[in-house]
């Protein structure tokens, strides 16, 4: 039996676990824009990044963790301009925690954070043929709008993927949903 996990929102102080973390999940699975190499930033790029979500309405990122280890992490990023109403859903957990809860767990904080801060819709990429994951999103309301094709190339080969909303109730539709 796993150990129990916790949910907690990013600080600046998580920089260098986190991009060791991904790294790690860089290496586990093919459905991130990166691999094993990670994301390519500095310890103190990473901090800054985090130093500036820790307050932010607009952008945020969770974490789980387990015995003070990152085992999973969810970002919700609001976009910019005419599409403000709208912010971009990412989730990622390592091999070894999938079906514990913890993805569940993410994404509810990030929907939670999400109709705190008044955004109206969140969307996501997922690769068409990750089910598990569609499954997950679905379970919360989003749903496929389209496929990208070729999204990824990887040893020569197109990886399709989808392109998933979800619509959030406004503010004074919130006790009707």
């Amino acid at each position: 039996m796993k150990t129990a996990f916790e949910i907690r929102r990013a600080e600046a102080a998580d920089a260098a676990a986190l991009l060791e973390y991904l790294k790690i999940i860089g290496g586990e699975t093919e459905n991130l824009s990166f691999g094993p190499e990670g994301v390519p930033l500095s310890v103190e790029a990473e901090a800054s990044y985090l130093r500036n979500q820790e307050r932010s309405a607009d952008n945020v990122q969770y974490l789980a963790e387990a015995d003070g280890e990152i085992i999973g992490t969810a970002s919700l990023n609001r976009k910019g301009g005419r599409a403000r109403h709208r912010g971009e859903f990412g989730i990622s957990l390592k091999r070894a925690w999938w079906g514990c809860g913890a993805s569940s767990a993410l994404t509810e904080a990030i929907l939670a954070f999400a109709r705190e801060n008044g955004f109206a819709q969140l969307d996501l990429e997922v690769r068409s043929d990750n089910t598990r994951a569609i499954r997950l999103y679905e379970r919360y309301g989003f749903r496929k709008l389209c496929t990208f094709p070729a999204f990824f190339r990887m040893g020569g080969r197109d990886i399709d993927f989808d392109l998933m909303v979800l619509p959030l109730p406004e503010a004074g539709e919130r006790g009707n949903a």
